[in-house]
């Protein structure tokens, strides 16, 4: 039997729906880390005292910046969730882009964008 070159139908959908599961999700959380950068949820040192506010403006100044590096990075995973979106629809989707061979599906199902395979993976290193 010839080895398999891509994945079927089926099992493109079945990939989608984990994608696009994954894909609200870290909508949801990028909004959040938008929120909290942005100060719209409202949980501020602005209705503190003064005292308070003094020593908590450090602190403020350091989580909006990690807030802001994560709601990078998550907006990084959300366009790779996206790209893998498409190559689903062109039927390019679990094809590893170093091997030309098919990913694994447990790979796959952990690391639904993933473009490479584990051997591809570990020959980067």
């Amino acid at each position: 039997m010839a080895e398999k070159t891509r994945y079927s139908d089926e099992e493109l959908q079945e990939f989608r729906e984990i994608i696009l599961a994954k894909l609200e999700k870290a909508k949801r959380d990028y909004e959040l880390l938008r929120n909290t950068i942005t100060l719209e949820d409202g949980n501020d040192t602005q209705d503190t005292s003064p005292t308070f506010k003094v020593l908590e403006e450090g602190a403020a100044v350091l989580s909006k910046e990690e807030a802001g590096k994560l709601a990078q990075r998550q907006q990084k995973f959300i366009q790779h969730l996206q790209a893998a979106l498409v190559r689903i629809e062109n039927k390019t989707y679990g094809i590893c882009r170093e091997t030309g061979k098919l990913i694994a599906k447990e790979r796959l199902r952990a690391v639904p964008h993933a473009t490479l395979s584990i051997e591809a993976k570990k020959a980067q290193k």
